[in-house]
């Protein structure tokens, strides 16, 4: 059983957890064979030193590294292949509060490596001497070469929608974005790559100062942005990233949210319509609502479904030779053009959404009816999780959830891998009974 990685990567508390030395060891570990690796990041003030740690252990390996700075974790997908390097990683944990931090690996296709070379590497860091790096004066990169392959990432990002998309929305009457960068990432590229399409953008949470991410803002507290929109009329959509931009969550003209999802069944249909849903079907994970599989089933559209990760998404679309997977949480894979799940592409392709059926967001969220979901986050360390398999209390109490739900709901409980945390996820008609079994089963893991 891995214990290093969890469902994206290496992820704990920066300095104690996740310490110079571990990422040394990483480092070495996956460029064990040396070659040429990209490392990027995003605004924690932890990631420069983990970077820097990470890079003096491929380098102790006999690889070369190429420091990208900040950018979005889909940037360094993207730049692998095209740069013909051997692999990547991103520092950065994601959602997380700015005292975590992680190393998400990428190989040379720029896809997150699978359990199997993980469980490899963890078993090279067993063995690796705990040492720390004494100097990183050797690994650089110039600004102008850091700037040429940010420019090429957004080109690349430009060409996946018509020149014409912000002009084409204008003429319906469709003027202003929001977009709430989540002082991460995104802050380094949104801007810019908005901007350069013709969009009049309003620009929120993109002055990052180390320890800002994602606090009180981005897809964790979408609430900061539907209120935004709410205030403002002339605003048709807004766009909240996560701290590296690989996943999305929108607010349509009216402030609603449109999760996961709801974006990817707005997708799904279009490319079904375009003749670019291969096999008719999308990969989804076990949380995705029982909503949107009433919408497919509406629309003629079949599912995979597989545990919850954007990387297992991604083996199964690779698997079945699928063009479209995402999760409730926003990381949508578009694999016609992306190699893992990408904040900005997503928000391109629902503005794309919306000038090819002349629909505003609302109206195409609007036709996808979510069940009520119930949501309970308990905290609990690795002892609390492993309980999960065993204890007869929470057996019963899940047990009895499910036998009142009945066909009309379902009942989740399943460790995080990325947080201590245990989540409760039940869904049904009522939220209010709902909202108590979820309470219920939560009690008996205190």
């Amino acid at each position: 059983m891995k214990k290093l990685f969890g469902t994206d990567g290496v992820r704990g508390i920066a300095g104690t957890e996740l310490t110079n030395e571990l990422a040394w060891q990483i480092g070495a570990a996956f460029a064990t064979c040396g070659g040429d690796f990209l490392i990027g990041e995003d605004t924690r003030q932890s990631s420069p030193t983990l970077a820097s740690a990470l890079a003096a252990g491929m380098q102790s390996a006999g690889a070369t590294v190429r420091m990208l700075g900040v950018v979005p974790t889909p940037a360094v997908a993207q730049m692998i292949p095209a740069l013909g390097c051997h692999g990547g990683a991103m520092i950065s944990a994601s959602h997380n509060p700015h005292e975590y931090n992680g190393i998400k690996l990428f190989d040379a296709q720029g896809h997150k490596l699978p359990d199997e070379l993980e469980a490899e590497i963890e078993r090279l860091v067993g063995d690796a001497p705990q040492r720390v790096p004494l100097s990183f004066s050797e690994i650089t990169d110039s600004a102008g070469a850091l700037s040429l392959h940010a420019d090429d990432y957004l080109a690349h990002l430009r060409a996946t929608v018509p020149a014409t998309l912000a002009q084409d929305l204008h003429a319906q009457g469709l003027r202003k974005i929001a977009l709430d960068c989540a002082n991460g990432s995104a802050a380094a590229t949104a801007p810019q790559l908005f901007g350069s399409l013709g969009f009049d953008c309003d620009i929120l949470h993109a002055q990052p100062d180390g320890v800002n991410i994602n606090h009180n803002c981005g897809s964790t507290h979408v609430e900061h942005l539907q209120a935004h929109v709410q205030a403002h009329d002339d605003i048709c959509a807004g766009f909240a990233f996560d701290g590296d931009a690989d996943r999305l969550l929108a607010v349509d003209e009216r402030g609603n949210l449109v999760d996961g999802d709801k974006i990817t069944a707005i997708c799904a249909r279009q490319m079904l319509h375009e003749n670019r849903l291969p096999h008719s079907a999308v990969a989804v994970t076990v949380m995705t609502n029982l909503g949107f599989h009433v919408y497919c089933d509406r629309h003629g559209i079949a599912r995979e479904i597989t545990q919850v990760g954007d990387r297992y998404v991604l083996q199964r679309m690779q698997e079945r030779g699928l063009a479209l997977g995402g999760e409730q949480s926003g990381h949508i894979i578009l694999r016609e053009f992306a190699s893992t799940g990408d904040g900005q592409l997503t928000a391109l392709q629902l503005l794309n959404v919306m000038r090819a059926t002349g629909k505003s967001l609302g109206e195409l969220a609007d036709e996808v009816a979510l069940y009520p979901q119930v949501l309970v986050n308990v905290r609990a360390d690795a002892a609390a999780k492993a309980r999960l398999q065993s204890d007869p209390d929470i057996a019963a109490a899940i047990a009895r959830a499910e036998q009142q739900l009945g066909e009309h709901g379902r009942v989740l409980v399943r460790a995080s891998g990325t947080e201590p945390l245990v989540r409760v996820m039940l869904e049904g008609r009522d939220e209010a009974e709902i909202t108590a079994l979820a309470n219920d089963i939560a009690g008996t893991m205190s």
